[in-house]
């Protein structure tokens, strides 16, 4: 059991993007679809996809050759978790990175949720 799936789902893909693996896979959740969806849309991952397995679903991720090393930081976690207003919302490292934030309308970037109006859950920061 993973006290913390979100954590779980950044340190799969950091060691696979360092010991240069083409994929990995995770447990199936909704939650980490959509920070899965948000990170292929910003170019960090190439492609994933659902695997239906024997007990449970998986998550196959597919990694982009992009990158030598991913930086993946947990913010919010479930000891601490930390809220954002719309007007606390800053770039993450001047606009080199993104945040990956839950809001009311979905999970998306900061920079998404700063135009939208929205503020959430800092989930984590990528760059």
């Amino acid at each position: 059991m993973v006290t913390d799936p979100i954590a779980d789902l950044l340190t799969r893909i950091r060691n696979a993007v360092k010991a240069k693996h083409s994929h990995t896979s995770v447990p199936f959740s909704k939650l980490k679809m959509a920070i899965l969806e948000v990170l292929k849309k910003n170019g960090f991952i190439n492609d994933f996809k659902v695997v239906k397995g024997n007990s449970f679903d998986e998550i196959e991720i597919h990694l982009s050759d992009a990158f030598d090393s991913l930086h993946l930081k947990r913010i919010s976690k479930p000891g601490q978790r930390i809220y954002l207003k719309k007007n606390e919302i800053r770039p993450v490292l001047n606009g080199y990175g993104i945040g990956v934030i839950s809001t009311p309308k979905g999970v998306m970037t900061t920079s998404e949720a700063r135009q939208t109006g929205l503020g959430g859950e800092l989930l984590c920061e990528v760059w």
